[in-house]
């Protein structure tokens, strides 16, 4: 597994009425695909994980791997509040073919460092697919400290980390502790080209959803060292990253997806779709990064 690049924190399609929209699904993943990207990972926080059921997920997970096709990583993610079904999903996406895992905290419970590092361990030695933790305090209310780490070093298969602690100087401090025994994905969208300027190995994005092409642009010229064509196109992205570190992140994301035409804005109960001043704002944001958005020419890496 190359925890390295691109990865797209897929959404899920939905119809008007709020079943799987499973044609438009293969389209986003083909227009993925065509942008470069480096891996795939369905049914994250962005994708609805808490209103998609166990066999919505597992089909997601299917369609996808039948697409790709070996040509990238298809990652599954695993956000469950108990131990026993986390485990059981791990190993359903094993015997799937999954590629690997991203592996959130226990949910809807505080767990303390003892019992988190329990729940980790445990999923791990139920799977051989590569992990990767989403560390994600600020949304989810639990940290997973170097310290931890220092124990899941002794886990082979837990491979990665999603940094999404919005403290940047812990890519530095992650690296500084570890080397390269695990790698950094940046997992917040507007801090995307400090973490990997800072040594960062990928980006779970969001936003990618709606702009694959220069997501993928921006990742290629910031390791290229390409910094000023890199500042250039991230400053015009800042306004439409900013969409990704709000509660509603999935609705703006949706409808900048939608303006771009590769989606929907449908999403599932108990989120609604914008409506009123607040849907005005945000597509105002989305129109003006249509407006001037870069051309080819200067996407071209």
């Amino acid at each position: 597994m190359n925890w390295q690049g691109v990865f797209p924190a897929l959404t899920t399609p939905f119809k008007p009425d709020e079943t799987l929209d499973l044609a438009l699904f293969e389209r986003q993943v083909e227009a993925q695909l065509t942008a470069g990207v480096h891996g795939l990972i369905i049914g994250g926080s962005l994708g609805e994980a808490s209103t998609l059921t166990r066999a919505e997920k597992f089909e997601l997970v299917r369609i996808a791997l039948n697409l790709v096709n070996g040509k990238v990583p298809v990652v599954m993610n695993i956000a469950e509040g108990s131990t026993a079904e986390a485990i059981d999903q791990a190993r359903e996406a094993e015997r799937l073919k999954a590629d690997g895992l991203m592996l959130l905290p226990p949910m809807r419970y505080k767990s303390d460092e003892r019992e988190t590092l329990h729940f980790f361990k445990s999923v791990s030695a139920a799977t051989a697919l590569p992990i990767m933790v989403y560390n994600n305090p600020v949304d989810y209310k639990i940290e997973v400290t170097p310290a931890m780490f220092e124990e899941l070093a002794g886990h082979p298969n837990i491979q990665a980390v999603k940094e999404s602690t919005r403290d940047i100087s812990n890519v530095t401090r992650m690296i500084n502790r570890f080397g390269d025994r695990f790698s950094i994905l940046c997992g917040v969208d507007t801090l995307a080209m400090e973490e990997l300027l800072m040594g960062a190995n990928g980006w779970v994005a969001g936003l990618v959803c709606a702009f694959p092409h220069e997501t993928v642009a921006l990742y290629h010229l910031i390791r290229q060292g390409q910094t000023n064509r890199a500042l250039k196109l991230y400053r015009w992205f800042l306004p439409l990253l900013e969409l990704d570190i709000h509660p509603k992140l999935v609705q703006y994301i949706k409808l900048a997806a939608q303006e771009a035409g590769l989606g929907t804005e449908y999403v599932r109960a108990p989120r609604l779709p914008l409506e009123g001043e607040e849907r005005n704002r945000i597509l105002n944001i989305i129109r003006q990064g249509l407006e001037t958005r870069p051309s080819a020419s200067e996407l071209k890496v």
